[in-house]
């Protein structure tokens, strides 16, 4: 099965995350200052390398520690303790692995410290409310709750506790998935991705995608269809499902699959169907040009025949 066509041709690059300006240089005329005045060393690299987040049993049994706890539970069970702002399957943690401890798995350890930051999705600096905020609109197909909601402040105090030692305005490693110098050998294939899928992520996710429930709760998310991310979160990106698959993918066996396996994979789920990208405009091309200029977005292109972005879920 051949799914590109010459617009979708990938020559592709590896996205990077938004940088913290340079500190400006010290005048030629400033003398060396002496030790003991000398101002707190910015973080050296290794301090970088080696940062752990608290482990979980030392929350503090205070009031702030109560916020840290609901943070906690809102991320690692969206579906209860934040439903109201919830539009799919989906929890926090299915893409946030490990409670968002998870190194490579865009823990929150490593995002508290980047904000505010510019972002290009939405052309300005956000907050780190607001970052939050798009997730909810975005991964879990829902609304955004008000930034002074309990919601966003439980979200923010477990990401501030977790980030707790970190250095600030320091990309951390193991921050976002791990996408330097990420690029498959050979352009991403649907069909061989549908046969690494049916091979390594079928057992989990089902052989149709659509997750596996147990008590009516999805134990495994579905990874397209109505109840998974909308054409405006992140995963939809090939670069990003791509990274994130070869870091995390089968669960507990990151690392496991080929680059070239990861990517083919990474094409097969994000060439079908799920919920319409909120900013849509009445007009797949239109918001394409808008929105999904990028190789790495198949929205408003055509797989297989089908023009993605236009529905019907499938």
């Amino acid at each position: 099965m051949r799914w590109l066509t010459p617009v979708l041709a990938l020559t592709l690059a590896a996205c990077s995350g938004s940088s913290p300006p340079a500190a400006p240089a010290a005048p030629a005329t400033a003398p060396a200052p002496a030790k003991a005045a000398t101002a707190s060393p910015a973080p050296s690299k290794d301090v970088a390398k080696t940062f752990t987040p608290p482990p979980a049993d030392s929350i503090p049994d205070t009031p702030f520690g109560k916020m840290v706890r609901e943070g906690r539970a809102i991320f690692t069970d969206t579906q209860t303790h934040a439903k109201a702002y919830v539009g799919n399957g989906l929890n926090c943690s299915n893409c946030h692995l490990d409670a968002g401890r998870l190194p490579n798995a865009a823990p929150l350890w490593a995002a508290w410290g980047m904000y505010p930051a510019y972002r290009s999705k939405n052309g300005h600096v956000n907050t780190f409310a607001e970052r939050l905020q798009g997730c909810f609109r975005y991964s879990m197909n829902g609304k955004a709750p008000p930034p002074d909601s309990e919601v966003i402040v439980a979200l923010e105090s477990y990401s501030y506790w977790l980030a707790q030692g970190a250095p600030t305005g320091v990309a951390l490693a193991g921050r976002g998935y791990p996408k330097q110098g990420f690029k498959p050998p050979q352009p991403p294939d649907f069909a061989r991705g549908q046969k690494v899928f049916e091979t390594s992520c079928a057992l989990c996710h089902g052989k149709d995608g659509q997750g596996q429930k147990v008590a009516g709760r999805y134990v495994f998310p579905p990874l397209w269809g109505p109840d998974s991310f909308n054409w405006g979160a992140g995963m939809h990106q090939l670069n990003n499902a791509a990274a994130f698959i070869k870091a995390n993918m089968p669960l507990g066996r990151g690392g496991m699959l080929s680059d070239q396996d990861a990517w083919d994979v990474a094409m097969f789920m994000d060439a079908h169907e799920r919920p319409q990208d909120p900013r849509f405009n009445g007009n797949v091309a239109e918001t394409r040009k808008k929105y999904h200029d990028s190789k790495m977005s198949l929205y408003g292109t055509v797989v297989n025949g089908h023009l993605l972005g236009s529905g019907p879920d499938r």
